[in-house]
């Protein structure tokens, strides 16, 4: 049945029929906001088990000379890789992974640090990692390039990282050398517990410790 030719919906149901999908909207953004606040729709990923806790007894020192000990970055998240300053291979890709990620950290306001540890300590003394830090143009307080007694390098390497790391070995020509060592990066907690093993030949390598670094904050802020 239809209405009279002369009826007019009250100004209020014009102006309903008008605006509802505007309201519907309101009311849903509302409704999940409300959720959130309440928890029932926060969903806080997992953070990666321990693999293996690193030793509680190294004893190395960084590019400025400062003492670098288990207890430096008690406390902190932080993210490992692994380089020496003449090398002619893997070395410029791990730490340009390693860049992109402390730029990311930063962008983000996330509290991450980074350590490049030296596999050449005997030529990679603190004043060559200055240099070279320099020279790679870094500006970050929170990345600290590490070397020390050879011994003790290699048993952090080894048996703290579980990684791999070779002796020297020369060209044909017996002027450039390489040392055969890892390119994954290690994603390590504030107790010194390596949570991960990521590799940067990975497209997505990088994004994962971006994000894994964020789970293992979070749940260091719920056990606080």
């Amino acid at each position: 049945m239809r209405p009279p030719a002369d009826f007019r919906r009250p100004a209020w149901l014009e102006w309903l029929r008008r605006h509802i999908w505007v309201l519907a909207f309101v009311v849903g953004a509302v409704s999940i906001t409300a959720l959130r606040c309440s928890g029932r729709l926060r969903h806080v990923p997992e953070a990666p088990e321990v693999m293996f806790e690193l030793p509680s007894d190294y004893s190395l020192v960084d590019h400025l000379g400062r003492p670098f000990e288990p207890q430096t970055l008690r406390g902190k998240v932080w993210v490992a890789g692994f380089v020496f300053t003449s090398c002619p291979s893997s070395c410029p890709a791990v730490t340009r992974a390693m860049d992109e990620l402390r730029q990311r950290f930063d962008r983000y306001g996330v509290d991450v640090e980074m350590v490049s540890f030296t596999v050449d300590p005997e030529h990679d003394t603190p004043e060559v990692l200055a240099a070279h830090f320099a020279a790679l143009g870094v500006d970050s307080e929170h990345w600290r390039f590490v070397t020390g007694d050879p011994a003790a390098v290699q048993r952090l390497v080894r048996h703290g990282f579980k990684l791999g790391i070779g002796n020297r070995e020369a060209d044909e020509q017996g002027v450039a050398y390489d040392i055969a060592h890892s390119t994954k990066l290690a994603l390590v907690d504030g107790n010194g517990g390596v949570r991960g093993l990521y590799s940067i030949s990975d497209e997505h390598g990088t994004d994962e410790i971006f994000e894994r670094a964020q789970h293992v904050l979070a749940e260091m802020e719920r056990g606080r």
